[in-house]
């Protein structure tokens, strides 16, 4: 065996290793980038009290769909009479096939069809009771429930006024809280 096909896979390997990249390296050089910003301020809360200056209820509005009545007559409204025209133009159609014969027999089943027809829609028509109905229709009503849902209470803290809405009342004095935090609108010069 000849030595040059040894020699070629060692040259190829060492090749390889040279031109890898080192992995202790830094991808990036640490300098010309800003460092990264500093962890955001803890907020300062402290607690104190305010005076109340008003309390107004607040009551909830809400709509709800009711039932409103003409005072007027029943009107009676007909059922549907489609099946019973159907049902009876197929039965006279069958009976038409079968009383006609030769060229005859496509006229009388059509014959027999719409009389079948016509007899199915006027019994349906007459055994129908139907339905009443009186001049009702469902409207949108407002309704106020006169129990309140909040109050709406102003108070006074270190002379600035604020308004709150509570789920109760709060009476003369109002516990506040109270939070710090410096504002983000860059260094003063």
């Amino acid at each position: 065996m000849k030595s040059g096909y040894l020699f070629a896979p060692l040259v190829l390997a060492l090749a390889m290793a040279a031109l890898a990249p080192n992995a202790n390296a830094q991808p990036y050089p640490a300098q010309g980038y800003p460092p990264p910003p500093p962890p955001p301020p803890r907020e300062t809360v402290t607690y104190g009290y305010a005076t109340v200056l008003s309390v107004n209820p607040a009551f909830q509005t809400y709509h709800v769909m009711e039932q409103q009545c003409d005072d007027g007559g029943y009107q009676r409204v007909q059922n549907d009479t489609t099946g019973g025209t159907i049902v009876g133009a197929i039965v006279g159609g069958a009976l038409g096939n079968t009383v006609g014969k030769g060229d005859g027999r496509t006229a009388a089943t059509v014959v027999g069809a719409v009389a079948g027809g016509a007899i199915g829609h006027n019994i349906a028509k007459n055994s129908d009771s139907g339905y009443y109905q009186g001049g009702c229709r469902m409207v949108n009503v407002e309704r106020d429930d006169r129990r309140p849902a909040g109050f709406d209470v102003e108070y006074n803290y270190k002379g600035d006024v604020y308004v709150a809405r509570m789920p109760y009342d709060p009476g003369n004095r109002i516990r506040v809280r109270v939070s710090v935090v410096p504002a983000e609108d860059g260094p003063r010069r």
